[in-house]
């Protein structure tokens, strides 16, 4: 298997000048997600931890790339990255924030990782909400495992979760592509799958658009709007969101569709996408 992909931070990944703060983190899996959990605070769990964010803050959660994502850490606090930081001194993020910078310090240490954009089981019951985690390879079992670098202590109690979230099961976090076929198939319910108001076939088709993305490095905020991605179901090509699933839900088998449909305009990033929440185009 080929992992020159995965193993080294690479563009949304790089840490770019700040590349030399990695060098004194630990080198397994659960203690780089701890130190992230200690630089990163989520903007919708804040209120869990007592804190009640401004303006500024929230802002920071449209951050895209980890060495500007460390430039706001170390500006307010320059001790090693492995420090815990007060909660209300934390950098404002989403779980793709966790997960990208938790996959960035995995390939600093040389251990493949990758950002997967899917849907969690474990936040309300019978939903499967919008979710991102890192995916990262294990050597010693010769398997790619699943591991949830936002949630501590706090969250695990906050939505009851009872599995270990470092080797998250394949059922409690479904990537994209398998929520797709899920659904297609009528194993799954559509409706169950999205986040808020939001939900049905076209937002799973967004998310496989983004988790393709982010199979090549393209790890897209969860509201970054490019390309196929539609608000309605008819607006789909169904067709084209098979095989968008097909591939995605087992890259590794699939490298060189990975590469081809990721070369198609309806995939591909572009160098100006729509930020729906702050509506608005952005470059990038």
């Amino acid at each position: 298997m080929n992992f020159d992909r995965y193993k080294k931070p690479i563009a949304m990944s790089d840490p770019g000048r700040h590349a030399a703060l990695f060098g004194s983190l630990p080198c397994d899996p659960g203690a780089l997600a701890r130190a992230v959990q200690g630089l990163l605070i989520h903007q919708h769990i804040a209120p869990a931890y007592g804190v009640t964010l401004d303006r500024d803050q929230k802002a920071q959660s449209h951050v895209r790339a980890v060495e500007k994502i460390l430039d706001d850490i170390v500006t307010r606090d320059s001790r090693p990255l492995c420090t815990l930081r007060e909660a209300n001194a934390r950098q404002v993020g989403v779980c793709r924030h966790f997960t990208l910078l938790h996959v960035a310090m995995l390939r600093s240490q040389g251990i493949p990782a990758r950002a997967r954009c899917g849907f969690g089981a474990y936040f309300e019951e019978g939903q499967h909400l919008d979710h991102w985690v890192t995916e990262y390879w294990d050597d010693a079992e010769k398997c790619w495992v699943l591991f949830d670098a936002q949630i501590d202590d706090r969250q695990r109690g906050l939505f009851r979760i009872d599995f270990d979230t470092a080797n998250v099961p394949r059922d409690q976090f479904v990537v994209a592509g398998d929520a797709w076929s899920f659904c297609r198939s009528g194993r799954a319910d559509p409706a169950t799958f999205g986040i808020l108001d939001m939900h049905g076939l076209w937002f799973i088709a967004g998310n496989v658009v983004r988790d393709v993305a982010a199979l090549n490095n393209r790890e897209m905020l969860p509201w970054d709007v490019w390309g196929a991605m539609r608000r309605h179901d008819g607006e789909l090509d169904f067709g084209f969101f098979d095989q968008l699933a097909i591939v995605s839900s087992d890259p590794d088998a699939h490298i060189d569709e990975l590469n081809a449909l990721y070369c198609d305009e309806r995939v591909n990033v572009p160098r100006t996408v729509f930020n729906a929440e702050l509506k608005c185009l952005q470059e990038l």
